[in-house]
């Protein structure tokens, strides 16, 4: 979403020693991938960058029942995408899209065909609870990072940063 777009565009994350950069986001959100263009426009670091789009794996307010469908329609069109990335790292946040695209670098890493660490970062917005894609990528994420204290308590995969933005 382009609001954790923001959120990683006003980052220290040192983006000049990752590349190329592979970033997927939803077919229908436009406003994501203009923050991406202008990040990397306003980097000019000169690395390979890819931007590919992929169905919603689950609309907001979507029942859970019909997300099953959606979610394996999306899983089925991040394949490509994913194998062409074979990503080293792979940042992930919010948004139901983030699930397809980690459930197949979480299988191409068991077998053997990517390096694949799969660090989650936990919107700020996300203030009393953690969210659906949190709550599933904890079983399968090599990190679940949470911007507020009491979203780790008790839960002992669930790491608290601190605020990634300042």
């Amino acid at each position: 979403s382009s609001g954790i777009n923001a959120e990683y565009g006003s980052s220290k994350i040192p983006s000049v020693n990752y590349s190329p950069r592979h970033y997927i986001v939803a077919d229908t959100d436009t406003m994501s991938q203009n923050k991406i263009e202008q990040f990397e426009k306003d980097r000019m670091s000169g690395a390979t960058v890819v931007i590919s789009k992929i169905p919603r794996a689950r609309e907001v307010g979507q029942s859970y029942v019909s997300s099953v469908l959606t979610t394996l329609y999306s899983q089925l069109l991040c394949v490509p995408h994913v194998l062409c990335a074979r990503p080293d790292v792979l940042l992930v946040n919010g948004p139901g899209t983030c699930i397809p695209v980690c459930v197949m670098v979480f299988v191409l890493r068991v077998l053997g065909l990517c390096k694949g660490r799969i660090i989650y970062v936990e919107s700020i917005c996300r203030v009393k609870t953690v969210s659906l894609s949190a709550k599933i990528l904890v079983w399968f994420a090599d990190h679940v990072l949470v911007q507020w204290p009491h979203l780790a308590e008790g839960n002992s995969r669930c790491r608290y940063i601190g605020r990634l933005v300042s």
